[in-house]
């Protein structure tokens, strides 16, 4: 089986949310305890055995790249004062990944931001990670969960992966939510609970940000996806929507009517690192995670 080893993420938006932090600093780059949100998102790519990170970034944003690159001034510097401990670990990147980038251009979606990878992804199936969305690195196992256990699932069925979780009834409207097919009776424990395992099976599509009444389920989309190269082809002949923008639901729409795509319930917690109030429980959530283990 052919594994998955490319990603993108998608790093090009101004985080309007979470100014006025985000004026001089990529909202990516703001901490979670002692590192930037996006290094866990990169980790987890990696943790799940993703070789080829894309980032989809803007002119204002070469401040991500730099700091997935190698300081050779800073690096000399810290070497030449005995601190080699603390220099390798800045140059944290396994040897056999790469992090590319390349720019967006124009502000016309998500859907636009992943077709703009397509010049390096090529023909290669891949994930997607958004950035805003930062799994809790600390009660799963990024080598065999969540995102890798997508792309497992992707290597033996071929179908296209999306990460769903349970939500609140009050947080329904603030997300895609998943509209299932038909599903056996051993299906209905993960909808209708936390999932302790994740947990795939198909869907039949996705209605935006709807409301209470009008949700087909509480199952809402994390920012975790694993698709097949045909996405590509949905995406380019996806029509703007309203705003302009390419809509990345609507390219799964079509992917689901022609190939079929499963949604995989989520193990453990996410925080979304592009929202003030929950960056900020984020923040003092890794916070006491980390200096509870230097203790």
């Amino acid at each position: 089986m052919k594994k998955i080893i490319h990603a993108v993420i998608p790093v090009a938006g101004f985080g309007t949310r979470m100014l006025p932090l985000s004026k001089s600093v990529p909202k990516e780059l703001l901490p979670l305890g002692n590192r930037p949100s996006i290094h866990y998102v990169v980790e987890e790519a990696i943790a799940a055995g993703i070789k080829h990170i894309v980032l989809v970034g803007h002119a204002q944003k070469s401040a991500i790249e730099n700091y997935f690159d190698i300081n050779a001034e800073l690096d000399n510097q810290l070497r030449a004062k005995g601190k080699d401990e603390l220099a390798d670990s800045l140059n944290w990147l396994p040897d056999d990944v790469t992090i590319s980038m390349i720019r967006q251009g124009k502000p016309l979606g998500l859907g636009h931001a992943v077709l703009a990878a397509r010049p390096i992804i090529g023909m290669n199936d891949f994930a997607v990670l958004l950035p805003d969305v930062v799994l809790d690195p600390f009660t799963t196992d990024m080598t065999a969960d969540n995102l890798a256990f997508m792309i497992e699932s992707f290597a033996k069925d071929k179908h296209s992966q999306i990460l769903v979780d349970k939500v609140a009834d009050e947080e329904v409207h603030k997300y895609g939510i998943a509209q299932l097919s038909e599903f056996d009776n051993s299906v209905h424990h993960d909808i209708d609970n936390k999932a302790d395992a994740n947990t795939s099976f198909k869907v039949a599509g996705f209605v935006e940000k709807p409301n209470l009444a009008d949700a087909p389920s509480r199952l809402a989309v994390v920012g975790r996806y694993v698709f097949s190269n045909h996405i590509f082809d949905y995406l380019a002949n996806t029509k703007a929507s309203i705003g302009g923008e390419i809509q990345l639901t609507d390219a799964i729409d079509a992917l689901i009517s022609q190939y079929g795509v499963n949604v995989t319930t989520m193990r453990g917690d996410s925080y979304d690192a592009g929202d003030m109030r929950s960056y900020m429980q984020a923040f003092i959530y890794f916070a006491q995670q980390q200096l509870a283990d230097e203790e």
